[in-house]
């Protein structure tokens, strides 16, 4: 037996089918790059290899901003039809997996080692979902494990067969900085979704706007740049006075604290947080790092 199979399970091995280059399934857009594969294996819904695709790609390191960015933005594309392609890898790319998968859609991740291999093993269950609900694809055999050169040049798989990259947040020296480069060499569209000056996770990302590339301030810039539908807005539900005090006060100064909330109102953590804890409820706001901020709508 091949000592590079590191999966002994019969059952993955019995899932895994292949497509060649020049086969009707073979994805159509990647075949029109000069370096594609010729063979790709494969585990999951072979009707994804057919179907429209976006990659949302970014850092492993990232933030709340940019975990629920890449949510948001692969949840609506794939609510709309869009296969939503990424790499697995920790971080955005498993964000965006997940939105899609939440959202009932398809998504499609491309490895770095065999299909049968799950990289990083933290992802044991969401590679599960993936190969149940989406598509797992691989260039390289059963049994090939994790190597350093493999996922730079799996990059060109993942920006390949999508028709638009989107860079969600990425450090200077970011994986996500070469599927970009890829996917303008291989003459697809890049998008980047701006971040904080102050903040090391959106260097790679604000960089890319710096130099051209068209930034993304909602998600709805996204799926008119496709020419999909508009993502719709939830009509708001009826608020209190208390409440809309609150509300009026984010919407004016941004995220706050609750002690900056209590000082703005002169009233003590007793009488707003009970408050606060109704909005959230009502999907009116929301909160991280210990500081609430309006939900996006």
């Amino acid at each position: 037996m091949d000592r590079r199979i590191e999966n002994k399970d019969r059952r993955i091995e019995n899932m895994i089918r292949t497509v060649s280059a020049g086969q009707p399934l073979y994805p159509a857009m990647l075949q029109d790059i000069r370096d594609h594969p010729k063979t790709l294996y494969y585990i999951g819904r072979e009707e994804l290899l057919k179907e429209r695709c976006v990659s949302v790609v970014g850092s492993r390191t990232t933030t709340n901003y940019g975990r629920n960015t890449a949510r948001a933005i692969a949840g609506a594309l794939a609510e709309r039809g869009i296969a939503v392609v990424s790499g697995m890898a920790s971080g955005i790319d498993s964000c965006a997996h997940r939105g899609a998968l939440e959202a009932g859609g398809g998504t499609i991740a491309v490895l770095g080692t065999g299909v049968d291999i799950c990289y990083p093993r933290e992802n044991a269950q969401l590679k599960e979902a993936i190969q149940s609900r989406g598509l797992i694809l691989s260039e390289y055999p059963p049994g090939t494990p994790a190597a350093r050169y493999h996922f730079p040049q799996r990059n060109r798989i993942i920006s390949g067969m999508s028709e638009l990259t989107i860079v969600v947040q990425a450090r200077l020296r970011s994986g996500a900085l070469i599927t970009a480069e890829l996917a303008a060499d291989q003459g697809r569209d890049v998008l980047a979704v701006p971040g904080n000056i102050d903040s090391q996770y959106n260097i790679g990302t604000n960089q890319l706007i710096r130099e051209g590339v068209q930034a993304v301030t909602s998600v709805n810039d996204v799926l008119e740049y496709l020419g999909l539908p508009r993502a719709g807005q939830r009509p708001m539900p009826s608020l209190s006075e208390s409440e809309a005090q609150i509300y009026r006060l984010l919407a004016e100064g941004g995220e706050m604290s609750p002690d900056e909330l209590c000082l703005r109102l002169s009233r003590q953590p007793r009488y707003l947080l009970p408050i606060l804890s109704s909005l959230e409820l009502k999907g009116i706001i929301t909160s991280a790092a210990g500081k609430f901020f309006l939900a996006k709508r």
